[in-house]
Order: C-alpha cells, then structure tokens, then sequence
C-alpha cells in the first residue's frame, strides 16, 4: 500500500521505502521578505517560488519520521527577558530627558497585507488541462484526472496571502496561526468554490498545456570591440541542457526554457544589424543571462544590436557598452 513521505520538499507517494528521496533537511527561513531553506542558499521573494525550490538533500523516504532538522535560531526566554528590561531601563532614562521620545518595543504588524493578485476566477475552456495537474489555489492541492467529470467539485482553499510573523504562521484570509511550518502546510481553506482552478485563463501559463509562460521580450545589453559583439541577453535560471541557441548570417535562433515554476520560455529569431561568423561566435548560459559572443563578418561597428532597432545616428564607441 502506498505511502506520503512526510519529508520536507517531497511528499511522494511511495512503495518501497528504500527509494531515493530528495527533500529539505532544515527548516524554513524567512526574513526581510526573502525566503529559502536553513539547508541551502537559494534565496526567493515570493511564497510560490519558494514551494519550488529544489530539495538539497537526498535520502530514502518515512511515513512517520522525520529528519534530524538543523536548529532554527530563535532567541532563549532569557534573552527575550534581557531585551525587555533594557527597552524598560532606556525607556525610563528617556522620559526624563524632554524632547526625547522613548524607545518602541518590537513593533506588531498593523498594516493591512497587499492584496492577492488577481486571479481568473474559472479554467478557459479552449485551454488544455495536463493530467496530474494541481489546483492552482492554496492549500487545495487537488489534482485533475483526465477524462473526470468536473460536476460537483469543491475546491477548498486561501484566498488571502502567507503571514509570518514573530514566529507565528498563517494566511491574510483568517485568523488561524500556528508555530511549525508543517502545521501551517495543513492549515485547512477557509473559502469554498464549486470548481478547481487548474490552468485558468492562461495569462500566465499561456503556450502550451504544459503551463509554461511564453514571453515575448526580454531585456538586452551588447558591448563591442573592432572584431566582436558581446551581447546579454538577460533570462534567470535558463537550463542549460535544453536551450537551443542556432547562429546564422544575420540573425539567431533563440529557445530559451527556464527552471521556475511554471516555466517560462523565450523563443524568437533574433535579427542582427550586422553579419556575423556562425563558425567562431559561441554562447554561454549563466545564472542571470545568456552571453553572446558574436564574430563580425566584416568588421564594421554596430550602432544597434538588433536590425529592428531605431539608428540614433551614433555609433558605440568601441569597448564600452551600449543599452540596447
């Protein structure tokens, strides 16, 4: 009988407990709006890509137990006291002084939280929904099989947004708080709706039933000198096995895939003002970038770096760059 693992990060089904896991062995970090793992240095802004970051650690999987999880750094009650007679002691020394305005204690959070993005409130009809695909809403985690008849569903969920606070873990949407970050991935939804929300209406995950974002421009930069054309073209996480970069005369066929969740994709011709070297130009796949290094054919200097682009009737001083 099939099993959830109840590691961090994984969560499979699985049969044979001798099967690797992958999952995260620390706790959940989150401070000054960024959040990641204690376990690893992959650091992220918002709530979905933090659920996406990849599991560093590999193991074999447990129904019932959990991982040795390294110790997350909370202050001592004796600390917590020492700070409190400190803000009282400074605080009493400042009343006497006119003028001087006494010190706050640690401030709660009283402003509203933003908003939740806008969300399509049903799945477009003319879009494909992948098998095994999960509701998009939070904490439903209902997944859709094919061929089911989508009648009488109910899809339990937050609509609201992740609150942590001073230790304490919940949404905007109700009042429930708890400590652990395991209890609050099973915080139960607060609002009910009569159906799932799998793809949506594909504003975001447009393209292919796969759920990737196409993107139709990306931000680019070229610097030169008298033989090349360095150029960025600027893309986090683009996996490098898959990206196909093909040169040719005057243009260069670009498909770009990213790691995120749900993937995004850059795929185009790319024009070119200038004739270039398919033998000699190369390209390298970075963190935050694809780098061009493009061979001149004739060696004339590029005031642009795409042939779709205005001339401004000057030309880049060889060496320097050029905001493209």
């Amino acid at each position: 009988m099939a099993a959830k693992c109840v590691h961090q990060g994984c969560g499979k089904l699985f049969t044979d407990p001798s099967e690797p896991c992958v999952y995260h062995p620390g706790p959940p970090e989150f401070h000054e709006g960024q959040k990641g793992w204690k376990c690893c240095k992959t650091r992220v802004l918002t709530f979905d890509e933090f659920l996406a970051i990849p599991p560093c650690t590999t193991g074999t999987h447990s129904a019932t137990d959990k991982p040795p999880q390294l110790e997350e750094s909370k202050p001592t009650a004796e600390e917590s006291e020492a700070l409190d007679r400190k803000i009282a002691a400074a605080n009493a020394s400042k009343e006497k002084e006119p003028g001087r305005a006494p010190i706050a204690q640690p401030a709660q959070d009283t402003a509203a939280p933003p908003p939740p993005p806008e969300e399509s409130e049903d799945d477009d009809p003319s879009l494909e929904i992948p098998d095994g695909k999960e509701c998009r809403r939070k904490a439903c985690h209902a997944k859709y099989k094919k061929g089911s008849a989508r009648e009488g569903e109910k899809c339990v969920h937050h609509p609201g947004i992740p609150i942590f606070h001073e230790g304490s873990k919940g949404y905007s949407c109700c009042k429930r708080r708890v400590l652990e970050f395991d209890q609050f991935l099973k915080i139960e939804g607060c609002t009910t709706k009569n159906k799932h929300l799998f793809v949506g209406s594909g504003k975001k995950d447009k393209g292919d039933a796969s759920g990737e974002e196409v993107l139709t421009t990306v931000r680019h930069d070229y610097y030169q000198t008298a033989s090349t054309v360095i150029a960025s073209i600027f893309l986090k996480k683009v996996v490098k096995d898959t990206a196909k970069i093909d040169f040719k005369e005057r243009s260069i066929d670009l498909d770009l895939v990213t790691s995120d969740s749900p993937p995004k994709r850059f795929k185009q011709e790319f024009p070119l003002f200038g004739p270039i070297d398919t033998e000699k130009s190369t390209a390298k796949v970075m963190g935050t970038k694809v780098e061009l290094t493009l061979h001149k054919a004739d060696g004339a200097p590029w005031p642009v770096l795409r042939s779709d682009e205005a001339l401004t009737g000057e030309i880049l001083q060889i060496g320097k760059a050029g905001r493209a």
